[in-house]
């Protein structure tokens, strides 16, 4: 039987392993208060445990995504999300902040293969003009992850058990993986694809997506190319606002606005629908550009990037309000940014390294991301109790502008993404 318009199923399945990935990562943040009174955690060991994921993850993910490039994005994603989920819910067992952090590193072992294998999948299933969208799609994931995790552990909460909300995350990572590893197969593979979809999305990709034999560089290559830093650099200054709002938004909300439990249920789930919709906006923003800013399709990935920093301005001014629901607002003004730039910076890494080394590239990227975002949150900790949250917010505004400044200058295509060999009925066919 074969299944029209596949290719959005496959990056529906990427989308739902991401949610998993993010509701596990954020149910922590949400059962921090209570969770921290009930282990005797302080707010700088809090902090600690939150750096061992980051460190975890960050030098996982080049690992991570090296091991999904020799051996698939199907095994190699279902290993991953099988320990990411037996770590999350070994969490429910902690009895201090050591232990704590002990699985939580586990968690940021395992978790680090999510986006690179979703960039890998994306790269294999579409061709390079709908790339953004599908990365945009996928992305949500994050955003629906850290959207669920606040009424999640709520729930969790008024039944007198923090814990439950770790064990019920786990098994719904175990469930996935068992479901990835039954409908994941290459488009090559894929007997559900029709031939005309094949084709539309094989003859879509770049040489570097399309040949299976495609050259590989070697982690010290990339490292000194210039590719990786155009992609590195930009991650590691942007990365810290998103670990920022994935980390902090309950505590500051319950801290610094004064909000209850249920008010914390009700608010801290906005700025990541915010988030969702950056990522599906962004997606289609970068093909509107191509086509009526008449730039190149490259270059609109750059210009969606440039928006998404601006709009970073909009948390930068959560401390000229007086109104918690206003503050709230600027988070979610916030939440979209960071959702809109990041994807675009997903779509500049597939155009410029091929099938071979785009997982790599992502996890290297990554890594650079999570030491930025570890070395902040460590500083946050600390500086947060000094002078507060809203010099830190400005902080993590800045760094997005100068992001985009030098993804604008470094950042440089390697070839022309072909157009597809046919069009008209056929393409909306394939869709």
């Amino acid at each position: 039987m074969k299944i029209k318009g596949i290719r959005w199923w496959m990056v529906s399945l990427v989308a739902a392993g991401l949610i998993i990935n993010y509701l596990a990562r954020n149910t922590l943040s949400v059962a921090a208060p209570t969770l921290m009174k009930d282990l005797n955690i302080t707010t700088e060991q809090y902090a600690h445990v939150v750096v061992a994921w980051q460190l975890c993850y960050a030098f996982m993910q080049p690992v991570a995504g090296f091991v999904l490039d020799t051996v698939g994005t199907k095994m190699g994603f279902a290993a991953f999300a099988l320990a990411w989920s037996l770590a999350c819910a070994a969490a429910a067992w902690s009895t201090g902040w050591r232990s704590l952090a002990f699985f939580r590193g586990l968690l940021g072992l395992a978790e680090a293969a999510g986006i690179p294998a979703g960039v890998k999948a994306t790269s294999e299933w579409f061709p390079a003009k709908e790339r953004s969208v599908a990365i945009g799609w996928f992305n949500i994931g994050s955003s629906i992850g850290a959207l669920l995790a606040p009424p999640l552990v709520v729930w969790a909460l008024l039944r007198g058990q923090w814990q439950l909300a770790f064990v019920i995350v786990g098994v719904a990572g175990i469930v996935w993986s068992a479901l990835w590893m039954v409908m994941y197969k290459h488009p090559r593979k894929q007997k559900m694809l029709s031939d005309t979809e094949r084709d539309y999305i094989l003859s879509g990709q770049e040489a570097k997506h399309a040949d299976p034999s495609a050259p590989k560089r070697s982690w010290r290559a990339m490292l000194g190319s210039r590719d990786f830093w155009a992609i590195g650099i930009p991650r590691m200054l942007s990365e810290p606002a998103w670990q920022t709002f994935n980390a902090w938004i309950p505590l500051y909300m319950m801290t610094e606005r004064h909000m209850n439990l249920k008010e914390v249920a009700l608010f801290a789930w906005m700025p990541f629908l915010a988030a969702d919709i950056g990522c599906v906006l962004g997606g289609y923003l970068s093909p509107l550009f191509h086509k009526y800013a008449k730039v190149s399709l490259f270059t609109s990935r750059k210009m969606v990037f440039v928006v998404g920093a601006l709009f970073m301005i909009g948390p930068a001014c959560v401390g000229l309000v007086q109104s918690a629901y206003v503050a709230v607002a600027l988070l979610c003004i916030g939440g979209f940014a960071h959702q809109t730039l990041s994807g675009a910076l997903y779509a500049i890494t597939s155009d410029m390294f091929g099938k071979n080394e785009v997982a790599t590239a992502t996890g290297m990227g990554g890594m650079a991301g999570y030491l930025g975002a570890a070395a902040f949150t460590m500083l946050f900790g600390v500086l947060v109790t000094q002078i507060g949250y809203s010099p830190l917010f400005v902080v993590l505004a800045v760094f997005d502008l100068i992001a985009a400044a030098v993804v604008c200058l470094l950042a440089k295509s390697n070839d022309k993404a072909p157009e597809p060999r046919w069009s008209g009925a056929g393409a909306v066919a394939a869709k």
